[in-house]
């Protein structure tokens, strides 16, 4: 597949609508404009591309809505070179989005069929993450820690505690929590005990799994 002049119009027409639904940050809407989300789908559903919904990919799994992309990445509050943590890199697009906001992105995927394909799409699209791991996300990365941001795109029963603690003082974690419908949370560090908690409105993801060996 390309990417056309048709896509990019499409793609303008996308950032519309998530403004007009809230979103402020000129720098994420920006990068809804630039990135060619389509190229992260099966080209047999090009047309649902750029609509405003989530859409199975493999391994059960799902490309997010543009609006929760946008909304968890504004909740962030990311600036070039923040180190970010992405727990769940799916079809690889919430992490192309991190990129286009110049982070430094450390990003894993327990899925290993989804690892492998979006393994392979970075490479072949030059998208280039710090690291990219096939692991478990409730321990997070502790060996690269501490972080500006830990994003989670899979509802979470609870907040793990690792994720917590690889916050650098004044970092965010943006999680949604919550077993069939989730609240979006975003938690700031205050000091090395003293964290502040957020919530900004349900939301509906597949759910993080844990390994548990």
């Amino acid at each position: 597949m390309k990417d056309t002049l048709k896509h990019r119009g499409m793609r303008n027409q996308l950032a519309e609508v998530v403004a007009a639904k809230g979103i402020e940050d000129p720098r994420v809407l920006q990068a809804i404009r630039a990135i060619p989300r389509h190229l992260f789908m099966d080209s047999s559903f090009e047309g649902h591309a750029y609509q405003d919904k989530a859409f199975p990919i493999a391994a059960d799994q799902t490309i997010s809505q543009p609006y929760t992309v946008a909304f968890q990445t504004e909740l962030l509050e990311i600036q070039a070179g923040d180190k970010v943590l992405e727990i769940g890199t799916g079809s690889g697009y919430q992490t192309a989005v991190l990129l286009h906001l110049k982070a430094k992105v450390f990003t894993i995927e327990r899925q290993l069929e989804l690892f492998k394909k979006t393994n392979l799409f970075f490479k072949k699209m030059g998208y280039r993450p710090k690291k990219y791991v096939f692991g478990d996300g409730y321990k997070g990365l502790p060996e690269e820690a501490p972080f500006d941001g830990v994003i989670v795109t899979a509802g979470a029963p609870e907040v793990p505690k690792a994720l917590l603690s690889q916050l650098k003082i004044g970092g965010r974690l943006v999680i949604p929590v919550g077993t069939d419908n989730q609240v979006m949370m975003r938690i700031t560090r205050k000091s090395e005990k003293e964290f502040e908690r957020e919530s900004f409105g349900t939301f509906r993801f597949v759910p993080l799994l844990e390994d548990k060996n």
